[in-house]
């Protein structure tokens, strides 16, 4: 079916702002996913300052392993619509799509517009005519924003590339929890620290990031805004405080505690105001909470039967018996659900090795996604198509991606030191 033009604008409002330095290194390998051919021509008064968008929108659909984005950079002049295209050379270069478009630059407010039509190299149709804005600074979210826009409509699903995401990294005794966009751009530091830092989860806004921090020699769970860096302490009870997991409307908090004895699950406020409840009563241990998208489930690890297995449990019947969902291994943890709630990212160990696996929570059904052998911490996408997770490779802690059906797999690596712990945060 034909898709008619669209004419729609979109005006981003975007508050991180920082240099565009990439601190990770990317490596993409696809294994026989298919890939479209497509061409983002350069943008018509682009690359005036230090920004070049056609560039930013053409990496990130390479990095989805779907895309073949061909060589532009020498098409001059940019064309500045699509009655300027030399439609028979990208024809001839068997490029399904072409992207073209051009960027508005005004040196007052220093505000840019990017105005861009993908479009249908076998009959010039229009799929998209948009237009998105924000300051000079803000450059490659305009792009990511775009590249969203693609996949979606040449896809079906959504994109991913305006998200970021949260790491921690370390070197020698110094700790620093990091976000960058998904791309590894773009890289902040919301905390320094010679003590360990562990467990950043998102909130559901992206606006806040819950995390554990050992700064006064103890754990303690703090949540910090990352527009103000402002930060709460919203758990320090005697003994272990620990595994932040945020409510998906985003006002409270499960995080597991040993004020009462062994570890357990809690639900406190996620401002700190409120004195915590406790979920769940058995007498192993209990932690790595995990809502479903919903909030109806609470998915956790448990050492009830044994060894630390992933169960759930109805939130309208926490007094009722859990349901076991991991069996043929002594070893799984760190439950992720997927945004749809259909899928379950876990890590199990077979051997001496340690795996991401996917269960499909309908038929219970789980396959091994990766190969390498210290996996840890998978956090899927936003769109549900991508896992993040941590693993390592010649002695040093680096980030990994994995598509869900596993066929396009990616290695983001640092200069120096470990990064570990990533979680893939929310739309922006």
């Amino acid at each position: 079916m034909k898709i008619k033009p669209i004419h729609c604008i979109a005006t981003l409002l975007l508050t991180l702002m920082c240099s565009a330095h990439a601190d990770m290194t990317l490596e993409i390998v696809t294994e026989g996913a298919q890939m479209t051919p497509i061409a983002i021509l350069p943008f018509a008064g682009d690359g005036n300052g230090s920004h070049q968008l056609s560039d930013v929108v053409a990496s990130d659909l390479k990095r989805s392993g779907l895309f073949d984005p061909l060589d532009t950079h020498e098409v001059t002049p940019a064309p500045a619509d699509v009655d300027t295209v030399n439609w028979s050379t990208w024809q001839d270069k068997h490029a399904s799509y072409v992207v073209v478009g051009n960027v508005q630059d005004d040196p007052v407010s220093h505000h840019i517009k990017l105005n861009f039509r993908l479009v249908e190299t076998s009959n010039r149709m229009a799929h998209l005519n948009l237009s998105f804005e924000g300051s000079e600074d803000q450059y490659r979210f305009i792009a990511h924003h775009a590249a969203d826009a693609i996949l979606e409509n040449i896809t079906g699903y959504k994109g991913m590339f305006s998200s970021r995401i949260a790491y921690i990294t370390q070197h020698g005794a110094a700790r620093s929890l990091k976000v960058a966009d998904s791309d590894g751009f773009n890289e902040q530091t919301m905390l320094n620290a010679n003590e360990p830092i562990m467990s950043p989860k998102w909130s559901p806004d992206g606006r806040r990031m819950a995390y554990v921090t050992f700064e006064l020699n103890r754990p303690m769970v703090v949540v910090q805004t990352l527009t103000t860096g402002g930060r709460r302490v919203v758990a320090r009870y005697k003994g272990s405080n620990s595994a932040p997991a945020w409510t998906p409307d985003g006002k409270r908090l499960a995080v597991v505690l040993t004020k009462d004895g062994h570890s357990q699950i809690y639900l406190i406020g996620a401002e700190g105001q409120s004195a915590p409840e406790r979920l769940l009563v058995s007498g192993g241990i209990d932690t790595e909470p995990f809502f479903s998208p919903d909030g109806q489930m609470l998915y956790f690890v448990s050492d009830r039967d044994g060894g630390p297995e992933i169960y759930r449990i109805s939130m309208s019947d926490l007094r009722g018996s859990p349901e076991r969902l991991t069996f043929g291994t002594s070893y799984a943890v760190s439950p992720r659900l997927s945004p749809d709630g259909k899928q379950m990212a876990y890590v199990q160990r077979d051997g001496g090795a340690f795996h991401v696996m996917l269960m499909d929570l309908a038929t219970k059904q789980a396959q091994p996604l990766t190969d390498t052998a210290l996996d840890e911490s998978p956090t899927f996408a936003p769109n549900g198509k991508y896992l993040l997770y941590s693993t390592q490779t010649g002695g040093r802690g680096i980030l990994a991606i994995v598509s869900t059906d596993g066929r396009i797999r990616q290695k983001l690596t640092t200069q120096t030191g470990d990064v570990y712990e990533p979680v893939w945060g929310p739309l922006q």
